[in-house]
């Protein structure tokens, strides 16, 4: 029994302490912002004449946003002689029909733009990626998710980066068309700006591997091909070639001032599907490149880095692993053999992990310019919105460790704030909220602990708790409750 105690606390500490290693790993982002703040990318001479690109737009099942997609193509300031589209079509409902009508009408007025449709949907988006490239007659390949709405006179005033040989990609920060539509949307856009407005450029900046991130970026063909070509065996095939590309040795831009807007997912439904698919994509992709970055010849620096860009989804896996199997019980043995001194081992542990991951965020606003205060203030609801989505992405973390294969699901988008267009067509990507009944049973199994501690007077972990159960409970509750509404539309 002794023995089975100690192996408790001592899980518990090591889970502890990887979950402040992350936490510690944020902060130092926020450091070395202080120190590479200034740091800009060189200004390239300018192509002359520019050279070809083709933009390549992957859909499926996009009706709501295909057209509107289409036109901001077709609006991009380009030569129209060195300038090619492909609308990379996979859809099975009337998206195929509206884009095929749109083409015509802009083939009519001279613009080189290609149906490129697949019946099926075999590798997913990156099967379809690789197919178009085949007929892709650009040197360079931008790439646009359907419901990016980029400014024409991107590629026209940034493509000269490539002028540098050994350039493969160009990354351009994300924008968000509906932060303001939703308190969801709100939370949303603040983490997303920390990765990409904070994140992304700090390992740009400081030399360090960071990855594409699947849209509003430009790819030089012939590293694509260099690199071993898109791959499905992974979610996240983005990231994926990115890191094969960066160990060839080609190098990437990111362009932290220059932004392309698109939208957030608008449920929660479709916010932790779009997280499942990036934990577990992210997941898969560490166990397949972590030996091969390690035994490369870049630098310890670019190793950590990597290492820790690989692993930060698993922290959803160590604190719902440590919070439900470890952590009320190393308390009870604690207070049992009168170790309480030992409680200054898990605040600043826990301080670390949960605020360097808040500061983060807070700060991730500074460098763009935008409240720090509103952030402050939704603090708590960050912090909420970390646990409802902690079991979706720990068991998305788990399904990876397990090689459990699951297909690409994509992240529908409304295209416009109307609640009636929403609702006529939810029906039709109706999908049922995975793990939703998981969710109830961690919530039982919180509420269980929460009774256990009280019995045993530890009203200091109370709240801890409490937030835990309201975070899993309403999860679930919200799910069904959208689910039930888009089956009843």
């Amino acid at each position: 029994m002794l023995y089975l105690e100690a192996f408790v606390l001592a899980v518990h500490f090591v889970l502890l302490l990887l979950l402040s290693l992350f936490g510690f790993h944020r902060l130092s982002m926020v450091l070395r912002w202080f120190w590479l703040r200034r740091k800009q990318p060189s200004s390239p001479p300018p192509f002359s004449p520019l050279p070809f690109v083709t933009v390549q737009v992957p859909l499926f099942n996009e009706k709501c946003v295909a057209l509107r997609s289409l036109e901001a193509m077709a609006a991009l300031d380009y030569p129209r002689d060195r300038l090619q589209i492909q609308m990379v079509d996979d859809s099975n409902d009337e998206t195929s029909s509206l884009i095929a009508e749109g083409i015509k009408r802009y083939k009519d007025l001279g613009l080189d733009i290609q149906h490129f449709r697949r019946d099926h949907r075999e590798d997913f988006k990156a099967g379809a990626l690789k197919e178009a490239l085949l007929q892709a007659k650009g040197e360079f390949i931008t790439i646009f998710d359907a419901d990016f709405l980029p400014d024409p006179t991107l590629l026209r005033k940034h493509i000269h980066h490539f002028q540098k040989k050994n350039v493969a990609v160009l990354q351009f920060r994300w924008e968000h068309l509906n932060r303001h539509r939703s308190h969801l949307t709100e939370l949303q856009s603040v983490l997303l700006d920390a990765h990409l407005g904070l994140e992304q450029h700090m390992r740009y900046q400081g030399g360090c591997f960071f990855n594409f991130n699947g849209t509003a970026g430009v790819w030089r063909k012939s590293s694509i091909y260099d690199a071993g070509n898109w791959s499905s065996d992974t979610l996240t095939e983005d990231l994926d070639l990115s890191y094969r590309a960066q160990l060839r040795g080609w190098e990437m831009v990111y362009l932290n001032d220059v932004s392309c807007p698109a939208e957030l997912p608008s449920d929660l439904n479709a916010f932790k599907s779009q997280q499942h698919r990036w934990v577990k994509g992210g997941t898969e992709v560490m166990f397949k490149l972590m030996p091969k970055i390690w035994a490369a010849p870049i630098g310890i620096k670019r190793k950590i880095e990597a290492s820790f860009h690989m692993s930060n989804n698993m922290a959803y896996l160590l604190l719902l692993l440590d919070v439900l199997l470890f952590f009320l019980p190393s308390v009870l043995i604690r207070e049992r053999f009168q170790m309480g001194f030992m409680i200054w081992l898990d605040l600043p542990l826990l301080l670390a992990s949960s605020f360097g991951h808040i500061i983060f965020l807070i700060f991730g606003q500074y460098v763009l310019g935008r409240s720090v205060w509103k952030t402050i203030k939704n603090a708590p609801s960050l912090w909420l919105l970390g646990i409802q989505i902690s079991f979706n992405n720990a068991r998305a973390a788990g399904e990876a460790i397990l090689g459990k294969k699951s297909e690409f699901v994509r992240t529908p988008k409304s295209g416009e704030n109307d609640s009636n267009l929403r609702k006529s067509l939810g029906k039709r990507y109706l999908t049922y909220p995975k793990g939703l009944l998981w969710e109830l049973l961690v919530s039982c199994l919180f509420i269980a602990w929460l009774c256990m501690a009280i019995a045993h007077q530890l009203w200091g972990l109370a709240p801890f708790l409490l937030f835990f159960i309201v975070g899993n409970l309403s999860t679930s509750l919200i799910s069904w409750s959208s689910y039930q509404n888009l089956k009843a539309s």
